[in-house]
C-alpha cells in the first residue's frame, strides 16, 4: 500500500513540474455589452505558485469589485492514466459607462518564478435599448438573453425578423456576389427553417458555415438584438440586366412563457413552463444591377472574371520517341475560377495527345472561388527532331482595372530523338482538337500467311440480307402479336366462343354415340344423341339447357331466322329419339334411323342459325 501511495505522489509530482514548464495566463471577457450592464473580466493562470498579481489601467468600465481570487484543482486517474491540473483565477465585475469600443491591456503575474503577461481583451460597449431606457440590468455575462414572452403575446416584425444583404449591387457578369441572411430577434427563437430558392440567372455556391449558430449582442434601430448570421451565398450572375433575388420565407420555431403556475400545465407542455408557437419571417427582396463585359474581348477570352496568374511547368526538354512528356499549367487567383475555360496547349501534330487532367483546389470567399486551377496535359512525339511549344495565353477581365488582360506561360524548346522501335506503329486512342496528320503510310507492311479475298463492297453488313434478317422476324412478330389479340378478344367473349363450338361439341357427341350405336349399347346411345341436340341448340342459342324446352325452342329459332320446316324437323327428331328409346321393337333400325335424323337436322341447323 505504500508503494502505490508513494508512486501516486510521483507521478502528481511529475505532472505538476510538467505543467509548471507550460505556464499560460490568459484574460477573458464577452466581447460585446450594453451600457449599463454588469459583466465579468477574468484573469487565469494554470498553477497554484504565484505571487505579484498586477492588473491593468482599466478604462472606460467601472471597477464593481475585485479583484477576487479563486482556486481550483482536479486529479483524475482513468485506465491508469494520471492527470492533475490546477489553476488561480482573479476575477473582477465592471460595468460599461459609455458606447463604444474599448482595449484592457494585459495583467502581469509571476508564475513558477516567471513574468507573464496575459492578452489584452477588446470589448465593444452598446447604447441601451430605447425600449428600456437602460441596459439589461445586471447581466454578470454581458449578454442581454432574448425576451421571454408570456404564452399569446403576439410576436411583432420588429421583434424577429432577418435581413437580407448583398455585399455589391452593381457588378459585372461573372464577378462574385456575397448574399447574407442575418437574423435579429428579441425572443427565445428555438428553431428556424428556410431553403433558398433556385436562381436561374445565377450560378450559386453556398458557404459552408457552423451548424450550432452562436449568437452576440447589435445595436439596430435603437434596439440591442441577439443575431447570427443564419447562411451565406456567393452568387455568380450569367447575364447581364436587373436581375431580383426573390424573397425567401422562413418559419420560426419561438418558445413563450407560460404564465399559469399550475404544475400540471408544466407536465403537459414538455415539462417546462413554456409553449413553442410558430411565424413565418419574409425576407425582403434584392436586385442586382448587372452589367454586360466590355466590347473588345480577345479572341482566346477564357471567361475569366476577377484577378489571376498563370504559370507553367515541363516534366522534361529532352526526350526520346514514344516517351511521355507532361506540361502543367497552373491558374491561381480569386473570382470565378470554376467558371473559366481551359486553356490549350498548342502541340506540334507529331504529337499525341491525351485529355487534360483538371484538379480544382480552391476555397469559397466573399470575393469568389480562391486558389488555384490546375491543368496537366500529357502528350507523346511519334517523331524525332526538334520542336517548340509555344506561350500558353490566358485572357481574362480584371475587376481592379475594369479592363481585359492577356497573360502567357514561357515557351519550351523540345529535343526527341529517336527512340526504341518504329514511331509509324505507334497507337494512340487519343488525338488533339487540330486535324491529325496522317503519317507512314505510303509503304505498308506484307501480311505473311493464308487469307481470304472479298469482293470490294461485297459485305454481309449493309446488304439485302443482312436487313432481312431484321425485317424477317419483325414481321412474323407483329402477325403473331395480332392474331393473339384477335384471339383473346374472341375468347373474352364466352357466349360468342360457345356458339362457335357447338357445332363442334355437337360432332364430337354424334361421334360418340356412333360409337355407342356400333356396341348396341342402347341406353348409352339415346342419352348421348339427346344431350347433343340439346346441347346443341343451348350452345348454339346461348341459353342454359334448364331454361330450355320444346315449347320455347320453336320461339327461340323463329327469332334467328329457321325455317318452319327445320324446326318440325328438330322437334320431331327429339320426340322420335325419346319415343325409340322406350317404344318395342326392332331397335338397331330405330337407333340407326334417329341417329341419321340427328346428324341431319344439326347439319342443317348449323347452316340456318344467323348471328
Amino acid at each position: 500500500m505504500r508503494k502505490v501511495i508513494l508512486l501516486f505522489i510521483l507521478i502528481t509530482s511529475v505532472l505538476g513540474a510538467w505543467a509548471d514548464g507550460n505556464v499560460t495566463f490568459t484574460a477573458s471577457a464577452p466581447d460585446v455589452v450594453v451600457s449599463g450592464d454588469q459583466f465579468r473580466l477574468t484573469y487565469t493562470v494554470n498553477t497554484h505558485k504565484v505571487r505579484d498579481f498586477r492588473a491593468p489601467n482599466i478604462k472606460g468600465f467601472d471597477v464593481l469589485m475585485g479583484p477576487s481570487r479563486s482556486q481550483q484543482s482536479s486529479t483524475q486517474i482513468i485506465n491508469g492514466n494520471v492527470t492533475s491540473t490546477s489553476s488561480i483565477t482573479f476575477t473582477y465585475i465592471l460595468m460599461a459607462d459609455k458606447e463604444g469600443t474599448y482595449t484592457i491591456p494585459g495583467a502581469t503575474i509571476v508564475a513558477d518564478g516567471q513574468n507573464k503577461t496575459s492578452n489584452s481583451v477588446q470589448i465593444k460597449v452598446l447604447p441601451p435599448d430605447q425600449t428600456n431606457g437602460v441596459g439589461g440590468g445586471n447581466n454578470s455575462g454581458g449578454r442581454t438573453s432574448s425576451r421571454s414572452q408570456v404564452a399569446g403575446s403576439k410576436i411583432t416584425n420588429q421583434d424577429l425578423f432577418i435581413t437580407a444583404t448583398a455585399s455589391k449591387t452593381t457588378v459585372y457578369e461573372q464577378e462574385a456576389i456575397l448574399l447574407t441572411y442575418k437574423v435579429y430577434t428579441l425572443v427565445n427563437l428555438r428553431q428556424l427553417y428556410g431553403k433558398m430558392p433556385d436562381l436561374k440567372n445565377f450560378h450559386t455556391q453556398e458557404v459552408e458555415l457552423p451548424q450550432q449558430k452562436t449568437f452576440s449582442l447589435e445595436h439596430y434601430n435603437g434596439r440591442n438584438y441577439n443575431t447570427t448570421v443564419w447562411s451565406q451565398y456567393v452568387l455568380f450572375p450569367q447575364q447581364s440586366g436587373k436581375m431580383e433575388i426573390p424573397s425567401i420565407t422562413f418559419e420560426g420555431v419561438i418558445a413563450q412563457q407560460v404564465a399559469s403556475d399550475d404544475p400540471f400545465d408544466a407536465f403537459f407542455n414538455g415539462g417546462s413552463n413554456y409553449v413553442e408557437v410558430k411565424k413565418n419571417i419574409v425576407t425582403p427582396k434584392l436586385t442586382i444591377n448587372v452589367k454586360a463585359l466590355p466590347d473588345g474581348k480577345p479572341i482566346n477570352f477564357s471567361g475569366g472574371v476577377g484577378e489571376f496568374t498563370i504559370s507553367s511547368s515541363i516534366s522534361t526538354k529532352e526526350l526520346k520517341t514514344n516517351d511521355a512528356v507532361t506540361i502543367k499549367l497552373v491558374i491561381s487567383g480569386t473570382g470565378n475560377l470554376k467558371l473559366v475555360n481551359t486553356p490549350e496547349v498548342a502541340f506540334p501534330k507529331d504529337f499525341e495527345v491525351y485529355d487534360p487532367k483538371i484538379d480544382n483546389k480552391f476555397t469559397l470567399t466573399r470575393e469568389g472561388l480562391s486558389g488555384n486551377k490546375v491543368i496537366e496535359y500529357l502528350a507523346i512525339p511519334r517523331h524525332a527532331g526538334n520542336f517548340t511549344i509555344p506561350p500558353v495565353e490566358f485572357s481574362y477581365f480584371d475587376l481592379k482595372s475594369n479592363s481585359y488582360k492577356t497573360i502567357k506561360t514561357e515557351a519550351y524548346n523540345l529535343k526527341v530523338e529517336k527512340g526504341a522501335g518504329n514511331a509509324d506503329q505507334v497507337i494512340a486512342d487519343f488525338t488533339n482538337k487540330e486535324d491529325l496528320k496522317v503519317l507512314g503510310q505510303d509503304i505498308r507492311y506484307i501480311k505473311m500467311g493464308e487469307t481470304s479475298l472479298t469482293r470490294k463492297g461485297d459485305f454481309f453488313f449493309g446488304s439485302t440480307t443482312y436487313y432481312l434478317w431484321y425485317i424477317i422476324p419483325l414481321v412474323l412478330f407483329v402477325v403473331f402479336v395480332i392474331v393473339y389479340r384477335k384471339k383473346a378478344i374472341e375468347n373474352a367473349n364466352v357466349a360468342k366462343v360457345r356458339t362457335k363450338k357447338a357445332n363442334k361439341v355437337a360432332a364430337k357427341r354424334m361421334k360418340n354415340a356412333g360409337r355407342l350405336l356400333a356396341e348396341n349399347k342402347q341406353e348409352a346411345f339415346y342419352d348421348e344423341v339427346l344431350k347433343a341436340l340439346w346441347g346443341y341448340i343451348s350452345d348454339k342459342l346461348n341459353i342454359p339447357v334448364s331454361q330450355l324446352s320444346k315449347d320455347n325452342i320453336e320461339d327461340e329459332l323463329t327469332k334467328y331466322g329457321v325455317a318452319p320446316e327445320l324446326i318440325k324437323d328438330f322437334i320431331g327428331t327429339l320426340n322420335e329419339c325419346e319415343f325409340a328409346r322406350y317404344a318395342p321393337g326392332n331397335q338397331n333400325e330405330a337407333m340407326d334411323k334417329v341417329y341419321s335424323s340427328a346428324v341431319e337436322v344439326i347439319s342443317k341447323m348449323e347452316n340456318s342459325i344467323k348471328h
